[in-house]
């Protein structure tokens, strides 16, 4: 008996937006925060607050280039929150923001 044929369709290759240049002319704009839930334990704060640090500062290094955390040491990490206008980063915060980065 013959294998059926795939009744998938093929993907359609797409341009990466690895690959795409980035206009870094515009201002970078802050998202409008929200008030966090009360009623956690401060720990859950803290570590709410560096997952969302990191967020913005692996996005920002996305941005500039830097797309693998061997790019990415602290310094790199710390001159991008200069850039984008956070408090320079721990470096907890500064692993996570390579954590990231990596592709698997």
């Amino acid at each position: 008996m013959p294998a059926a044929a795939s009744t998938r369709p093929k993907a359609r290759s797409t341009q990466s937006t690895a690959k795409r240049p980035v206009p870094l002319d515009r201002p970078y704009v802050p998202v409008q925060k929200r008030p966090l839930p009360p009623g956690r334990p401060r720990e859950w704060y803290i570590d709410h607050n560096r997952r969302l640090k990191a967020m913005r500062l692996a996005i920002a290094l996305l941005d500039l280039g830097f797309h693998t955390p061997r790019q990415a040491p602290d310094e790199v990490v710390q001159l991008a929150a200069q850039l984008i206008g956070v408090h320079p980063p721990s470096p907890v915060t500064c692993r996570m923001v390579r954590a990231l980065l990596q592709t698997d």
